[in-house]
């Protein structure tokens, strides 16, 4: 079971995933490169969250310190090419070896995404749209994986979303 979530992105979907995986237990450490997005993220979590869940969640300016001690990662970076090969680039380099990374996108193929990392089989897709997921209207959630996708990497993401309240369905990309 993942114990430390890394969220990149202090946007509205980074926003909705730090506070249910706090509320979930997990420790969380959110990320973004946009000062006001991070103040609006801690804005919003601190009138979510009872002052015990608060200390759950750390905010971080830097990618290296989100991922230094993540077990899972979830980008949530524009759904470009460029941006997630980007990011992937700079988690691969940054996160520790078991760390899991997943990155929500429904235009881009996970199995080439994963190939450009030293870890492909850590690497998932979250198939659904940032609003979609935000609105958390869902009870299933699909993840995409590859035909190198770890069993371990699929425990992991399994055990993230059922804590959050979804039953998770595989697919390969």
């Amino acid at each position: 079971m993942p114990q430390t979530i890394a969220i990149i992105g202090a946007g509205p979907l980074g926003r909705w995933l730090a506070l249910r995986a706090a509320r979930a237990g997990f420790r969380v450490l959110l990320e973004d490169v946009m000062p006001s997005n991070l103040h609006h993220a801690q804005e919003l979590i601190r009138q979510e969250l009872s002052a015990a869940a608060l200390p759950a969640v750390d905010f971080v300016c830097t990618v290296e310190d989100a991922v230094r001690t993540a077990d899972l990662v979830i980008d949530c970076v524009p759904d470009e090419l460029e941006s997630k090969l980007e990011i992937l680039w700079l988690l691969d380099r940054m996160a520790p070896p078991h760390a899991v990374f997943a990155t929500p996108t429904t235009t881009q193929s996970i199995a080439d995404l994963a190939a450009c990392t030293y870890r492909p089989d850590k690497c998932v897709a979250i198939a659904a749209r940032p609003a979609e997921l935000a609105q958390g209207d869902a009870s299933a959630i699909q993840i995409r994986t590859t035909v190198s996708t770890a069993p371990e990497t699929i425990a992991t993401v399994g055990q993230f979303w059922r804590a959050l309240g979804y039953e998770p369905a595989f697919a390969a990309d």
